[in-house]
């Protein structure tokens, strides 16, 4: 699928679930920047390839920050949405990452803290007054002070793996937000796996893509 700057691969597709790829630095929905965002270009997708009249429907079950790219599931019915996010919510969809951060830590662990976002900066922090965070981790390979890791995200808080990390004073390369000093590369981080029940055959389904063929992923 191809529109304009954005080249989205489609991943699996039925008449219940649109798995794709999403490209770095778009949007997933619509925000103050006005760029145009994946929700919408996924709906000009299905609008045009099955010639739909009026408005199209896809849900959004959850979400990638903006300049990190990797695999998402939409739902195209308001059935396959609920039971999706009840999966999210019960924690039985499993996401797994992988970041390339600076420094070396523990070869595995888990990360627990309390975030809270503030939303006038869109900036998270470490506050007594935030909502529980959770992910485990396992480092995979370290090269130059870099650490290749595989994170499986326990909850979903906004710029969790990003925070959890830099709080502990382990960065991730590339992180224009949270790392203090920054490279000007792309962000590294990458939404690898996907793994959910089909909300109408109710079959487990697992879905990955290879590592990104970019720095500084390739020196792994």
């Amino acid at each position: 699928m191809e529109d304009g700057k954005a080249m989205i691969n489609i991943i699996y597709e039925d008449n219940h679930l649109l798995v794709v790829e999403k490209p770095i630095n778009i949007p997933v929905q619509a925000d103050s920047s006005k760029d145009k965002d994946l929700l919408t270009l996924l709906k000009e997708y299905i609008k045009n390839k099955y010639n739909k009249p009026g408005n199209v429907y896809l849900g959004l079950v959850h979400r990638l920050d903006r300049p990190v790219g990797g695999i998402m599931v939409f739902a195209k019915t308001s059935k396959a949405a609920n039971r999706l996010s009840k999966q999210v919510q019960n924690k039985t969809m499993k996401k797994t990452y992988i970041a390339i951060i600076e420094g070396k830590p523990d070869k595995e662990g888990t990360l627990k803290d309390k975030l809270e976002k503030d939303q006038k900066t869109n900036i998270t922090k470490v506050s007594e007054n935030g909502k529980e965070a959770i992910l485990n981790y396992k480092a995979l390979k370290t090269k130059n002070n870099l650490t290749l890791v595989q994170i499986n995200l326990i909850t979903g808080r906004p710029h969790q793996i990003r925070v959890q990390f830099s709080s502990r004073n382990y960065p991730i390369y590339g992180d224009q937000k949270y790392n203090k000093k920054p490279k000007k590369d792309q962000i590294a981080l990458f939404a690898k796996k996907l793994e959910f029940i089909h909300p109408t055959t109710k079959e487990q389904l697992t879905f990955e893509l290879p590592y990104p063929n970019r720095y500084p992923f390739d020196i792994f």
